[in-house]
């Protein structure tokens, strides 16, 4: 099952999409999370710690220190923000993030080495179509705005289901659009006007985000989202709209 927002690529129709994504992350790296920040007002804090409690529950139900000792993989990791608050919520859990961008991933190791960290959180750089770590390994994996750049989303689905343990925790965190009409309109204008103006000043790459506003728009929401967990394998199915429906938490149970 395809997806519109896979043709959908940072800056021109030739290449691959993971090629292209690399580069862009690459290339906006210093600026990620202050434009982070001014993209979603702050919000994106307590669009994580919504879904991290998620995860945090599921795990809890397992016994009181399964938190502890299991294994989380954060995939499109970038600069560590949802691994690190995965930290905070489950004590010694051992967290694993990977993500194409080395130069996303220089931030997150920096942030992870100033708070000591560095035994419990550690960094890979791997494609999510080909994670390179055996059937079975985590206890749960998250991701936190990182589909829509997904090269194949089933796929993703797929190789995430593989490496996760029987009764494991899928929990995608993901931007979308609203539906009410004049939500939508301010939205419209935020997204497509001034958060590419912004992101031009402070990155200098103007095109990474361009291509933000197109592939929310385009990246598959709710049911359809839902359909492409279930036809993953993945059961327990559900989503979880949040700020008038810009964001969207969505989790599944292998």
């Amino acid at each position: 099952m395809s997806s519109k927002v896979e043709q959908i690529k940072p800056y021109s129709t030739e290449g691959s999409k993971r090629e292209q994504v690399e580069q862009m992350f690459d290339a906006i790296a210093p600026a990620y999370d202050f434009m982070n920040r001014a993209m979603t007002l702050g919000i994106d804090r307590w669009w994580r710690r919504v879904a991290v409690r998620s995860v945090a529950r599921h795990l809890a139900q397992r016994g009181p220190t399964a938190g502890q000792n299991c294994r989380v993989l954060d995939v499109a990791t970038g600069t560590g923000d949802f691994a690190l608050q995965l930290h905070a919520a489950l004590g010694q859990a051992r967290i694993t993030g990977v993500d194409l961008s080395q130069g996303m991933m220089d931030v997150a190791r920096s942030k992870v080495a100033q708070r000591g960290l560095g035994d419990c959180i550690t960094f890979e750089q791997a494609d999510c179509l080909a994670l390179p770590f055996a059937d079975g390994a985590f206890d749960a994996v998250t991701v936190a705005f990182g589909v829509r750049n997904f090269e194949h989303i089933e796929q993703g689905y797929r190789e995430m289901h593989r490496v996760m343990r029987q009764g494991a925790m899928l929990c995608v965190l993901e931007l979308s659009t609203p539906t009410a009409r004049v939500v939508r309109w301010f939205y419209d204008l935020y997204t497509l006007h001034v958060i590419p103006a912004i992101g031009r000043l402070k990155s200098g790459d103007s095109s990474a985000y361009r291509y933000l506003p197109l592939s929310i728009a385009a990246v598959p929401q709710g049911q359809e989202m839902l359909g492409l967990m279930q036809a993953a394998g993945f059961g327990q199915c559900r989503v979880r709209r949040l700020t008038l429906g810009t964001c969207s938490v969505y989790t599944a149970v292998k």
